[in-house]
C-alpha cells in the first residue's frame, strides 16, 4: 500500500527532518508513529498527503510515486486519503454541516450528493445535533470528531492523522481512538502520529519509532522510547 524508499527531507535553514528514511505499510495496517518533539512524526505525515515533497528518495502509494503528479492525479491521491491534525482546522465561520461538505467540495462531488452523505456520517460520529453549530460552540472532542468525519467523509482507504488526541482528555481521547479503531476494522490503513504513551501501550499495533529524523525502531505492540 505505502512504501517510502530513502526518503530525506531538509526544512529552509537546514535544519534535518528526515533522514534517509526506508518503511512500507500494507493495506489495512494500524501504524504508530512515534517520538519526541522534532523527530519527524508530522513531516513524515505531511510527505504522505503531499503537503510537502521529499528533497530525495521516493514515496509509493497503491505501487505509483507520488512525487511528480499533475493536478487531477493529486485530487485523485487526496480524494483517498483523510487527514486528521490535532489542531482541527476547522473553518470558524462556517457550521459544523458546511466544514464536512466543504471536503466533498473540494473533491468536486455534486451538491446533491453532498446534502445526502454529510447527514449520514454526522449522524454516525453522533454530531447529527451539531450540524447547524459552529466551531465555538462546539467541545474540544465535538471539533475533533468534526475534523475526523471531514476526513472520512468519502471512506478513504488511507487515513493519517498528526496527534489527534494532543487536546483532548483520556476519555474523549478514548472515543476518538475507537472511531480510528472501526474504520481501520472496515479496511482503512491507519498512519498516527502520537506522543500519547498511554494510548500506544493499551493497543498491540504496530510502533515505529522516530529520533531526530531516523527511523529507530519497528515492532508490534508497546512504546519504544
Amino acid at each position: 500500500m505505502i512504501d517510502m524508499a530513502n526518503v530525506f527531507k531538509t526544512y529552509d535553514g537546514g535544519n534535518l527532518a528526515l533522514k534517509d528514511i526506508t518503511l512500507h505499510v500494507d493495506n489495512g495496517e494500524f501504524v504508530y508513529l512515534t517520538g519526541q518533539s522534532g523527530a519527524g512524526k508530522s513531516t513524515l505525515i505531511k510527505l504522505l498527503f503531499r503537503e510537502v515533497l521529499p528533497d530525495s528518495g521516493q514515496i509509493f502509494i497503491a505501487g505509483r510515486s507520488i512525487i511528480r503528479l499533475n493536478n487531477r492525479v493529486t485530487v485523485k491521491l487526496r480524494r483517498n486519503t483523510g487527514v486528521v491534525f490535532q489542531d482541527f482546522r476547522l473553518m470558524e465561520n462556517k457550521t459544523v454541516f458546511e466544514n464536512v461538505a466543504f471536503a466533498l467540495k473540494v473533491l468536486e462531488y455534486p451538491w446533491n450528493e453532498v446534502k445526502e452523505i454529510v447527514p449520514q456520517v454526522l449522524k454516525r460520529l453522533k454530531i447529527a445535533d451539531k450540524a447547524n453549530a459552529f466551531p465555538r460552540q462546539l467541545s474540544g472532542g465535538e471539533q475533533q470528531r468534526v475534523a475526523f468525519a471531514r476526513a472520512v467523509i468519502n471512506n478513504p482507504p488511507i487515513i493519517l492523522a498528526d496527534e489527534p488526541t494532543g487536546n483532548l482528555d483520556p476519555d474523549t481521547s478514548d472515543e476518538l481512538m475507537n472511531l480510528f479503531q472501526e474504520f481501520n476494522d472496515e479496511g482503512a490503513t491507519v498512519i498516527m502520529a502520537t506522543h500519547d504513551k498511554r494510548i500506544v501501550n493499551d493497543t498491540h499495533k504496530r510502533v515505529i519509532a522516530l529520533r531526530k529524523g531516523e527511523i529507530i525502531g519497528d515492532h508490534i505492540g508497546g512504546w519504544l522510547l
